[in-house]
Order: C-alpha cells, then sequence, then structure tokens
C-alpha cells in the first residue's frame, strides 16, 4: 500500500514539474481559472498521499491481533 501512495506522490511531483513552467497564472480569464485549479487539485492529490503514507496502519499491530484471532479459533475447534 505504502508503495502505491509514494509512486503516486512521485507522479504528482512529476506532473507539477512539467506543468508549472507551462502554466500561467498572470494572463487572466480562463486560461488562469485553469492554472488555478489545475494547480488546486495537484495539492490535494499530493496532500492525500502524503496523509496515506503518514497516517497508514503499522503491519505489527494488525499482525499480532491476527495471531491472537487465529489462536482463539484453534483452541475453540
Amino acid at each position: 500500500m505504502k508503495q502505491r501512495l509514494l509512486l503516486c506522490l512521485l507522479l504528482c511531483g512529476v506532473m507539477l514539474y512539467y506543468a508549472v513552467p507551462r502554466l500561467s497564472l498572470a494572463t487572466g480569464g480562463l486560461e488562469s481559472l485553469f492554472s488555478v485549479t489545475w494547480l488546486l487539485f495537484a495539492l490535494f492529490a499530493i496532500a492525500g498521499n502524503l496523509t496515506g503514507i503518514l497516517y497508514s496502519p503499522k503491519k505489527g499491530k494488525k499482525h499480532k491481533q491476527s495471531m491472537k484471532i487465529k489462536k482463539r479459533i484453534h483452541y475453540y475447534q
């Protein structure tokens, strides 16, 4: 899961690296509105991926809980 989030984060960085020099914020009108909206959506994507990476649950705790459940099931059978 973290590999997918990291890959998406890197792809967002590549898209920003490619797109920012081509976006014009100073022209006004629909072109400027599109540029601001595109940058806003790109920042939302980056924020979502960073949140997913930083707040993902740890595997060790989940693994311990599954082992307890397996042991419990084993004793009842």
